[in-house]
């Protein structure tokens, strides 16, 4: 079963500096109906001018993922991390029993646009932690790159939860397939151009839950990124 979630229909924020649109409840935006998914609760696609961001604030009890599309994303915390996050990194920060952090346009000219994550811990009260890592674009095109996991295999982030996260580059003509294990679930995201998702026709910005089904077939049609969710 394949329940698309369209990229219209998703909550919206314009605050000038910030253009985020919500796939899951966030904020002010409440809809019952999309809490999340499994142990996804947030994708955020986030828009932010040049010179400003995210003033230094705090969570606990979460993974948070941040994907970088275009532009550059600089990042501080409480644990002593500073660092620019570029397309082709993946960061993940464990908020644990508490972080305070910053995300700040690193640029005062190019706007930035990247995917904010948050996915549910399998404890809570971990001790809060930072990883980072790059992936390059041949590791993704024409494939499916494991660029997160639970045990951080095959060169991937660590997650804290049973999830594996898949990154693709599809263009005109490639296919991709993911076999999914009894009893998983999978979301994947739409970052930018159009698939097919066992022949569903997906476009930027859109999502999709699926259950219940043995196999997903991803095919390109206009030059695609992809992000797909292995799920408990």
């Amino acid at each position: 079963m394949i329940t698309i979630r369209n990229r219209d229909e998703r909550g919206a924020v314009n605050m000038g500096w910030l253009n985020s649109k919500h796939s899951f409840s966030f904020g002010h935006y409440y809809d019952p109906a999309h809490m999340g998914f499994r142990a996804l609760r947030v994708i955020n696609d986030d828009r932010v001018i040049p010179g400003a961001g995210f003033p230094t604030h705090g969570h606990a009890d979460m993974e948070i993922v941040s994907y970088v599309l275009d532009g550059a994303l600089e990042h501080k915390d409480t644990l002593g991390t500073s660092s620019v996050i570029r397309p082709g990194d993946v960061q993940r920060m464990s908020a644990g029993s508490g972080i305070r952090h910053s995300e700040y346009n690193a640029s005062k000219k190019d706007p930035v646009h990247f995917l904010q994550i948050w996915i549910l811990p399998n404890e809570e009260g971990m001790v809060p932690g930072y990883e980072q890592k790059a992936f390059e674009r041949e590791e993704k095109q024409g494939r499916l790159r494991l660029v997160g996991s639970r045990d951080g295999r095959d060169g991937s982030v660590t997650i804290h939860q049973d999830v594996d996260l898949y990154a693709t580059l599809l263009d005109e003509g490639d296919s991709v397939t993911h076999e999914l294990r009894p009893g998983r679930h999978a979301w994947v995201q739409v970052a930018r151009g159009q698939v097919r998702l066992n022949g569903e026709v997906l476009k930027e910005g859109d999502g999709a839950a699926i259950s219940k089904e043995e196999s997903l077939t991803l095919d390109g049609v206009v030059s695609a990124e992809v992000l797909l969710f292995d799920l408990a």
